[in-house]
This record gives structure tokens, C-alpha cells and sequence, in this order.
């Protein structure tokens, strides 16, 4: 068999002010074939885990390309047009092929293209052909399109969120694959249209148990391929925005679809009771002192450039410096501005410096004062999962008692070794303010003695029922109470 793969990805926040060029892709994953490290990010693990298959199975697997800028605004439409005709023009070098097996993101969108993953899995389609075998791992957090599903033989998506089984399910993408390829298997994708979207973090109940239950229906029914809930984006305003249950059968279309909607509707069902308790800014900071022992994570969860934002947003800080808190630490701000002056003037120095809440309105101000340079740290790196998240050149810099992390590539707090590598020992400190909303947990849950969801100013557009949208969809839950009314 001979097997192409290669990975396009990114998450596009429509609301966000921070474009997406190439270089954007340089600073987080640019690998060209025979470049990808042996460890995968979050979207480019059917490469790794496609490696360990290949090799078992003597097939040859043929790499392409492999692109991931972390979650922004608009894609520089030349950036995309460049980066998919450069892996069509790998797939097209590489034929004839038995299979195409992708890494994407779902939630993908570039100035001229509203669906990109649908224009490049229609477009591979076309070259390959109706009898090659095209299929994708993809994280929830995304827009499951009739373009995609129509060009596609069958999808997978992570389950968890926090993301902590992105190369669990390329294991089952590839499971699927192998199947498919060697004739015990022929995918069916049902899928029912929830009309409604939510946050979904299985990191708590209800949804806990409903992925636990998918999991337990896919190990006791043969028939059972793979079972997906695809979240949907809320920042993303585009037409087919929302949230979806995929049911993939072998062979069985009408039992995948009454499936599909059974989960759907218990989904829907729960509606409105997913989502985190959360905060703001004046209850967290007043409890995280209270409490008695730390460290306690404040999340400053929609201030999360994993959904697009800046991570520039200074409520949190303000309202610790209002406090005069000290045993804390923040990580982190982008701002590659201030990042570069404490570059220039070195570990050890006191400087007046300027910095967060640039890049958008109701992110708060930004903070002034004389500060101290403790560290400087070149391509900082902290773990995620099997993998290492860069977040750039960066500044571990002191200001009235607090640490705060300043840095140039913008990157969601995965990882309390996001503190370490900048010299800050995280058990130390009272009180931990990160950028993230729900990715942070499985990590620094095993640290913190209290977690705070923190919803801090409007960086991101938090609330479908309020949020701006034109492009999207208004037919759907919460826009509208019960869009599935007599249908059930």
C-alpha cells in the first residue's frame, strides 16, 4: 500500500484582530516532508502514529507537508493558497496512492474561503479520485460542513477537551484505515445536526459520563466504527457554525443515522449545563487570596489566544495589583514589543516598560512601571501532552511583587512547565494566572489546590446569544430556545 499524509491546520477566530500570515505557521510548525519531529502537535498526529503503521504493516508511507499556526484571526489568503496547492502538488507527485490520511483543524478559515478544510478535501478528492480512501482526525472545535463530509470516506475527532487524546484517536483513524484498506471495514458517516451551540469540557459532568458512554458503545458494538461529537466554534461566523453528532458504522447507514440522533437529542437535552461556573475578575482575585494554600489557578479563560485571542489582556493583572497581591505569578501577556526592550537591556536590569492590552478593546490596560529582567529565554517551549508547545522568545520580569511571563509567540497555557523554564518554581507561588480555557486542566489540575474559572473583560465572543454575528446561522439554541420544537 502506499499511504500520502500530510497536516494543514489552524483554528480561526472571526472576531480576532490577529491575522494569520505564514510566518505565523514558521513561528508554531512549518515541515516539510522528511521534516516533522518525531513527536506530533495537536493536529499533526496521523503523520507520527501513520510512521509506527506503515512500518508494521510494510506499506510506504509517502509525507507531505505539515502546517500548524496556532489559533488566530482571518488566514492571509495567499498563505492558504500556498501551503494547500504546495501538499496537492505532493499528492499529485505521489500518485497512484491507495489512501489520503489528513490532520486538520476544522475551524479553518482564510480571506476568500469560509470552508478552506471543505475547498482542500474537495480538491484531493478530485485528484485521487472516487475509489481512493480520504480521511481526517480533526479536532472538535469545528465546523463539520456538507462540502467535507461529501469529499471525505469518514472523520475522526478527538473526544476530550482538555485535547489530552489527539493521538488516541489518530490511532483510531488509522485502526479505521487499515480496516478499510484491507477489506474488513466500509465507513459510513451518519451524522444529526444538534441546532444548537455549547462548551463542552469533559473535564466535569454531564459531559464526563456522555463521552464515557461513547466510548463504552463503540467497544460493545462491532458495528461501531467511531463515535465524535464536533463541538462546533462559536468564534468562528460562518454559515454551517454549530454543533453535530458523527455516528460511523460499518456498513450500517440506517442504524448509524437513528443513532446519530438518539446522542444528538440527549446532547441537546443537556444544553445550557456544560459549561464551567465562571467568575469575574473581582471574585476570583478576592477568593484566590482567601484561600488557604495555594497554589490556586485563576483561569482567564476567554482571554485565550487557543481560541483565537491575543492573550494580551491585563483585567486579572489590574485587579491583583488593585489588591496588592505579590505571591503570584502570570503566564502569560503577548506582547513581543516589551519582549524585544527587555532583550535589549538584559537579565538583572530595571527598566520602565510598557506592556499588554494592545491588540483590542475591553482587554484592560495597559500596565506601566519599572520593572526587573530576571530571565530571558530564546524559543521557550512548555509540554502538552507528548508534545512541546512553543511560545517564543520570552521575558520572566518582576513588577511590584509579581512574575509575570512576557512573550512573542502566542501560545495557551498548557503546562505548569510553562512557569519552570522561566524560572518560576509554580508550587511556590499563592496564586497562578494562566491563559487558557479548558486545556490547562489535565495538567495543572495535579498542581493546584483550587481552580477558578475567570471570565475577565470580552476579548472573546463568549455568548451566542449576543454575539454579533453575520455570517452564522440564528436558528439554533441559545438564539433561539427550542429550534427542534415538534421534531421530537
Amino acid at each position: 500500500m502506499r499511504i500520502f499524509t500530510a497536516a494543514l491546520a489552524t483554528e480561526t477566530n472571526t472576531f480576532s484582530p490577529i491575522c494569520i500570515d505564514r510566518r505565523a505557521f514558521e513561528a508554531s510548525l512549518y515541515a516539510p516532508p522528511g521534516k516533522h519531529p518525531q513527536t506530533p502537535t495537536l493536529c499533526t498526529a496521523p503523520i507520527t502514529v501513520g510512521r509506527r503503521v506503515a512500518a508494521k504493516k510494510g506499506w510506504q508511507l509517502i509525507e507531505g507537508t505539515a502546517a500548524w499556526a496556532d489559533p488566530a484571526g482571518l488566514v492571509n489568503r495567499q498563505t492558504y493558497e500556498d501551503l494547500r496547492d504546495e501538499i496537492l502538488g505532493q499528492l499529485r507527485a505521489a500518485l497512484p496512492i491507495d489512501a489520503v490520511v489528513l490532520g486538520l483543524h476544522g475551524a479553518m478559515v482564510a480571506d476568500g474561503y469560509e470552508d478552506t478544510e471543505g475547498d482542500l478535501l474537495q480538491r484531493v478528492r478530485e485528484i485521487v479520485g472516487p475509489e481512493v480512501l480520504v480521511c481526517a482526525e480533526l479536532d472538535p472545535h469545528s465546523h463539520l460542513t456538507e462540502k467535507r463530509v461529501a469529499a471525505a470516506d469518514f472523520f475522526v475527532f478527538f473526544k476530550e477537551f482538555p485535547h489530552t487524546d489527539f493521538v488516541d484517536r489518530a490511532e483510531d483513524l488509522w485502526r479505521i484505515a487499515v480496516d478499510t484498506l484491507e477489506g474488513r471495514a466500509t465507513p459510513v458517516m451518519s451524522i444529526f445536526d444538534c441546532r444548537m451551540i455549547d462548551v463542552f469540557p469533559t473535564s466535569r459532568e454531564p459531559m464526563r459520563s456522555f463521552v464515557d458512554k461513547l466510548v463504552r458503545l463503540e467497544r460493545d458494538d462491532p458495528d461501531l466504527l467511531s463515535l465524535s461529537v464536533v463541538h462546533g466554534f462559536m468564534a468562528g461566523d460562518v454559515p454551517e457554525m454549530g454543533t453535530r453528532m458523527l455516528v460511523v458504522t460499518n456498513g450500517k447507514a440506517e442504524k448509524g443515522e437513528a443513532l446519530a440522533r438518539e446522542l444528538g437529542l440527549e446532547l441537546f437535552a443537556g444544553r445550557g449545563t456544560y459549561r464551567m461556573p465562571e467568575i469575574d475578575e473581582r471574585r476570583a482575585v478576592a477568593q484566590a487570596i482567601a484561600a488557604p494554600a495555594g497554589p490556586v489557578v485563576i483561569a482567564d479563560m476567554w482571554d485565550n489566544p487557543g481560541g483565537g485571542t491575543a492573550g494580551d489582556a491585563t483585567v486579572v493583572l489590574e485587579e491583583l495589583l488593585a489588591n496588592n497581591a505579590t505571591d503570584a505569578a502570570i503566564g502569560t501577556i503577548w506582547d513581543p514589543m516589551a519582549v524585544q526592550i527587555c532583550m535589549a537591556a538584559g537579565e538583572g536590569a530595571e527598566i520602565p516598560l510598557r506592556f499588554g492590552a494592545k491588540s483590542a478593546p475591553d482587554t484592560g490596560r495597559p500596565i506601566d512601571g519599572i520593572v526587573r529582567v530576571v530571565r530571558l529565554v530564546r524559543n521557550a517551549e512548555m509540554r502538552f501532552g507528548e508534545s512541546f508547545a512553543p511560545f517564543g522568545d520570552a521575558a520572566h520580569i518582576k513588577f511590584r511583587g509579581i512574575d509575570i511571563i512576557l512573550n512573542t509567540t502566542r501560545a495557551q497555557s498548557f503546562d505548569p512547565s510553562l512557569f519552570s523554564v522561566m524560572g518560576i518554581d509554580p508550587l511556590s507561588k499563592k496564586i497562578l494566572v494562566i491563559k487558557s480555557t479548558n486545556h490547562f486542566f489535565a495538567s495543572f489540575s495535579k498542581i493546584a489546590s483550587e481552580i477558578i474559572y475567570c471570565s475577565a473583560g470580552t476579548p472573546y465572543p463568549n455568548d451566542p446569544a449576543r454575539t454579533p454575528y453575520r455570517r452564522a446561522r440564528r436558528d439554533i439554541w441559545p438564539m433561539v430556545a427550542d429550534p427542534h420544537g415538534a421534531e421530537r
